[in-house]
């Protein structure tokens, strides 16, 4: 199976959450081809959820899990101290009062 680049990846997810009016945009940019990406949710209330992609080991199966949850600020300390780990990784802001993401769509879970 071929892996689609990361950059590819963040335009086709940015475009599906605009075609769903759901504001978006680059916080941070990573390595082109292979970055990881965090998405940060943005409820718009001081609260915020940064998911992360993550491979079950068993099976290899690819699926977006919590990395941090709260307080906005707190949750933007833990997206910095990822940065600061990684400096090729990707990082998109959704905002959303109803928080809805898109992750769990086909396409975009996997």
């Amino acid at each position: 199976m071929t892996r689609l680049t990361a950059e590819l990846w963040v335009a086709a997810y940015l475009a599906r959450l605009r075609a769903e009016a759901i504001p978006a945009f680059v916080v941070a940019r990573g390595d082109a081809t292979a970055g990881a990406v965090l998405v940060k949710l943005n409820t718009l209330d001081g609260q915020a959820v940064c998911y992360q992609r993550s491979v079950d080991l068993m099976s290899g199966a690819r699926r977006w899990v919590v990395l941090a949850e709260g307080e906005e600020a707190e949750v933007d300390t833990s997206v910095a101290k990822q940065r600061g780990f990684d400096p090729d990784l990707w990082v998109i802001e959704v905002e959303d009062r109803g928080g809805r993401h898109l992750l769990d769509q086909e396409g975009l879970a996997e």
